[in-house]
């Protein structure tokens, strides 16, 4: 079997002409100020299979990280804003989330230590005043949509700030008052209108080309996928086309296995192309499993964040990860990047599920490198952050083809 691991020794003898060829991709595209990525480690293949534009979970990052986090977003706020001495942080509205606030309050302490004045805030949540976080309440300014010269803007405590950085996915549409602002990261990249096959089709190319520096198959560097379109599973006639549609695709995944020598079942996951917390997602090992689906469980694959309908799903390789817990938990990485570096690292660890299983759900633990990383951690500065700063460039494109079709 060939492991990925096995070509360490060539990924750290072509450091130099690595770093030159990101310089020269993030040239070309606009990168962005955050992201976070969940990699899968299976051996065989190391691959992200979810990522994020708009981040949660800062506050499970290492605090011996925060230094460097706070410098890689100065670095990137100054190159494109270098008069900017005050950045809004717009956050979702989980008032009730302690984990989600503690999140955007160590998105605010990292951008102080940066030297900007960081304010908190929405027109949804100005009447709270505070909202409870893990390690106590954060402050919220008062934001107020108005007219201004007939544009909708939004004013912080009556003023207008430099930069408005969103923690907030926009799942249900645009913010108003936006355009008026410099505003990052761009709101084209929301889940009103982002498809993470959009994503995958973006990444492909830099996966390939990657490869082919590292003369080895792109196969080990990205989860195979494609898009199942305009599909109602509350309707037999799509569910059996989906159906057939996994079947064809497992047996290219299967295929692939034994001529590697890969002895284990084959699974996919079905997804829901937008962004969903985690929801919408079903693991299937046979298109059978999609004609006898319950309606509860049909219900919440559904399930979008937000309420937004499913039209079409993604159809994902699952990569099992070999990391685990010497009780048998396994453990995903998670790599946070700013201005597409691979920045910071925490684990996700779920001994109520098994190594192919989505780990993010409520019995997910949550520990970060400097706890962990001896255990976990000997391909994150290699392989893991490879693929996740691709990952990166990936967005940066994805911004560009967005922006092309003239979607906000």
């Amino acid at each position: 079997m060939n492991y990925v691991h096995n070509y360490s020794e060539i990924l750290e003898s072509k450091r130099e002409e690595i770093t030159a060829w990101m310089a020269e991709k993030r040239s070309q595209v606009p990168i962005p100020i955050y992201g976070s990525v969940d990699v899968r480690d299976a051996g065989w293949k190391v691959a992200v299979v979810d990522a994020n534009h708009f981040p949660a979970g800062f506050n499970n990052v290492s605090k011996e990280d925060e230094p460097r986090l706070s410098s890689l977003l100065k670095t990137h706020i100054m190159k494109l804003y270098s008069k900017c001495q005050w950045v809004h942080l717009y956050p979702e509205s989980h008032t009730r989330n302690a984990g989600y606030v503690e999140n955007v309050a160590t998105i605010q302490r990292l951008l102080i230590h940066s030297g900007f004045r960081c304010t908190i805030g929405s027109p949804e949540l100005s009447s709270h005043g505070s909202l409870a976080g893990i390690t106590g309440p954060v402050e919220l300014s008062n934001v107020e949509l108005v007219i201004l010269d007939g544009k909708e803007q939004l004013l912080v405590d009556g003023e207008k700030p430099c930069l408005i950085l969103l923690n907030n996915d926009l799942t249900e549409g645009i913010v108003p008052g936006l355009s008026s602002h410099n505003v990052s990261p761009p709101p084209s990249m929301g889940w009103h209108r982002r498809r993470k096959s959009q994503h995958y089709a973006c990444l492909q190319k830099y996966v390939d080309e990657m490869a082919e520096l590292l003369e080895i198959d792109p196969w080990h560097l990205m989860a195979n996928w494609f898009v199942s379109e305009d599909k109602c599973l509350d309707k037999q006639v799509c569910r059996i086309k989906l159906a057939k549609e996994v079947d064809d695709f497992i047996a290219t995944i299967k295929a692939k296995y034994d001529l590697l020598g890969i002895e284990r079942e084959p699974v996919v996951f079905v997804k829901n192309d937008r962004g969903t917390y985690g929801l919408g997602i079903m693991a299937v090992k046979e298109g059978k499993e999609l004609l006898e689906l319950s309606n509860r469980k049909m219900k919440k694959l559904m399930y979008s964040k937000g309420g937004a309908d499913v039209e079409n799903f993604l159809i994902q390789e699952g990569v099992p990860t070999l990391l685990a817990e010497e009780g048998g938990g396994p453990v995903e990485p998670v790599v946070y990047l700013v201005d597409g570096e691979a920045a910071s690292w925490f684990y996700r660890i779920n001994d109520k599920k098994g190594d192919m299983d989505n780990l993010n759900s409520p019995s997910a633990r949550f520990f970060d490198y400097s706890e962990v990383g001896h255990l976990y951690g000997k391909h994150a500065r290699g392989w893991h952050a490879l693929v996740a700063e691709l990952s990166m460039l990936a967005m940066g494109s994805e911004a560009i083809s967005y922006a092309q079709d003239g979607f906000q």
